[in-house]
């Protein structure tokens, strides 16, 4: 999960956070973050294989901003 400039939050999945943030940093990742550069990874955790991670990558993007706000350890506003 990504916390942008404006401080609306990211979420995706991938097989290589480290490229993953890099393109995302290049303004080259999603059209969402590219307007709101520079991104912060404030989330991740590992999964089992690539199905597992978009079935998270779903719930997580169901859940309420102040869910996320918890889940990440920010007080929710």
């Amino acid at each position: 999960m990504l916390r942008c400039r404006d401080g609306t939050l990211y979420t995706g999945a991938t097989n290589n956070l480290e490229r993953r943030l890099a393109t995302h940093g290049r303004g080259k990742g999603a059209a969402y973050t590219r307007a709101r550069l520079p991104v912060k990874l404030v989330w991740s955790e590992p999964a089992e294989d690539r199905g597992t991670a978009l079935r998270r990558e779903a719930a997580l993007k169901r859940l309420t901003r102040a869910e996320k706000l918890r889940l990440i350890g920010r007080p929710v506003a």
